[in-house]
């Protein structure tokens, strides 16, 4: 099994603590990145990605490995903590720059068979809102299985986050990674990402990007095949 690990902060925190619990049971290969360290670049809005090409962003190259990591896990985790509601600033930039991996533009295929996890922590509230600022990407990617897990810890730090609490997060990571583990290889997306799908693939026949459109067709979507047939 191999795993990417995207940590919305640089700082080994609540939230890289619980992501980390999650690694450890899922006993895979792991890459993992720290942001901004790994990757701090804003999108600029120049759209060369969605009307041109991925390859013509202009941090493509800063980009890069973690997209390749991306790709070629089976399992991939995002842990951002509750900032003013929301995931990171450093967690929204990178999602940013995945915008034309949406299923309106052009989906990778290998997502269709990945499971995903979003981790977040607060002192208080805030975690609902967090958890789907990562949420959205994963779906709208079309990753097949994803889960969430958000946890009020009533601390600022890992060492002051009481026995109970850790005891509770190491229940729900145990069951977690025993879900996970039992379906890696097996994943095909449900009916809501298939729908959605369908309905991107009514829109691409008719096209409005030329970038989008011949990507759609290459792929054979337009027609009969799709990403979660084998």
């Amino acid at each position: 099994m191999k795993i990417v690990v995207i940590n919305g902060q640089n700082h080994k925190g609540s939230t890289y603590h619980i992501g980390n619990e999650l690694v450890k049971k899922l006993n895979g290969e792991v890459t993992e990145f720290f942001l901004p360290k790994d990757f701090g670049e804003f999108c600029v809005g120049c759209t060369k990605c969605f009307i041109e090409s991925e390859k013509k962003c202009p941090h493509y190259s800063k980009i890069e490995n973690i997209t390749k990591a991306i790709d070629e896990a089976d399992v991939i985790i995002l842990t951002s903590p509750v900032y003013v509601f929301h995931a990171t600033g450093a967690m929204k930039a990178l999602l940013d720059h995945y915008g034309y991996r949406w299923m309106i533009h052009r989906p990778e295929e290998s997502m269709f068979s990945k499971q995903g996890v979003c981790i977040t922590t607060a002192a208080g509230a805030g975690m609902k809102s967090t958890l789907k600022d990562m949420a959205d990407s994963f779906f709208s990617w079309g990753v097949a299985k994803r889960y969430k897990y958000g946890m009020a810890v009533a601390a600022t730090g890992w060492d002051e986050i009481s026995e109970k609490k850790k005891t509770a997060i190491d229940r729900k990571t145990t069951k977690l990674a025993k879900k996970i583990t039992k379906r890696v290889g097996k994943v095909k997306p449900g009916i809501a990402t298939r729908m959605y799908f369908l309905m991107i693939r009514k829109m691409q026949k008719k096209g409005w990007n030329e970038a989008d459109m011949e990507y759609w067709k290459k792929k054979g979507w337009t027609e009969n095949k799709r990403p979660w047939r084998k």
